[in-house]
């Protein structure tokens, strides 16, 4: 078993350990409190970060989560793991069973292995770049849509409540809501999806492990206007993320 194997399965350990956490809390019956920049969090958020912490962090790697505070000394470190312990709180908090738990390691900035459970779902997503991805242990990968006529593209809730989806309304993909952006990412690596599009601007815990699923899939993500960009910045925000398969990218791109 080489190394990224073992990677996956401390994934998918942690993950069955996370899942147990949050079974202690009912969806859309959960109070939440507001962080500083105004986004949620809830008391599940932290005790999954909790969980998930000392399952996967070990010697010599990095951490970078959406619910501990920030250690630069990440930066220096060749393993980091990406995680948001509940990507989706919102939709965690309204009952809404479009929220996940995920889990990127990134290796030297590229995100190699992931893992996205949806518990209300009964879905878990696993994959490596060497691997390929597996839907609840079946093997499965992006599609091979080749045009935009009829494509399945997930876009964000909030970002069609804000008008930010206006100018793609007449395109000729159907748009479908939907909550947490790992969770988008993770289906359209696993083909349920033909693409998805994030219009404003997105953290790396967002989208370190759906950025691996979908690379292990045969896909391929754009990161807006650094499309070159690595993971584990000092600056953790990037402006957008674009994720689909490679025969849809070219005729996808030029709206973007």
């Amino acid at each position: 078993m080489d190394r990224l194997e073992k990677d996956l399965m401390r994934i998918e350990q942690a993950l069955a350990e996370a899942a147990r956490s949050v079974s202690a809390f009912t969806p859309g019956r959960i109070a939440a409190e507001k962080k500083a920049g105004g986004d949620p969090v809830t008391a599940a958020d932290l005790a999954v970060d909790s969980v998930l912490k000392e399952m996967l962090l070990g010697p010599g790697e990095g951490w970078l989560s959406e619910e501990t505070v920030d250690n630069p000394d990440r930066l220096d470190k060749e393993r980091v793991w990406i995680v948001d312990p509940i990507d989706g709180t919102r939709e965690f908090v309204e009952g809404i069973p479009e929220w996940c738990i995920s889990v990127g390691l990134v290796v030297y900035g590229r995100p190699v292995a992931g893992g996205i459970l949806n518990p209300a779902a009964s879905q878990l997503f696993l994959g490596t770049a060497e691997g390929g991805v597996t839907l609840n242990g079946t093997s499965a990968r992006v599609t091979e849509k080749t045009t935009l006529a009829g494509a399945r593209v997930l876009a964000s809730r909030s970002e069609i409540r804000k008008g930010l989806w206006k100018p793609l309304e007449s395109a000729p993909f159907e748009i479908i809501p939907c909550g947490s952006i790992a969770y988008k990412l993770a289906q359209v690596a696993a083909g349920l999806a033909d693409a998805t599009i994030s219009l404003a601007p997105k953290n790396e815990w967002d989208v370190a492990a759906g950025a691996a699923l979908v690379a292990a899939g045969g896909g391929r993500t754009e990161i807006k206007n650094a499309p070159q960009r690595t993971f584990n910045r000092p600056n953790t925000l990037m402006d957008g993320f674009t994720a689909c398969g490679q025969t849809l990218w070219n005729v996808l791109n030029p709206l973007l």
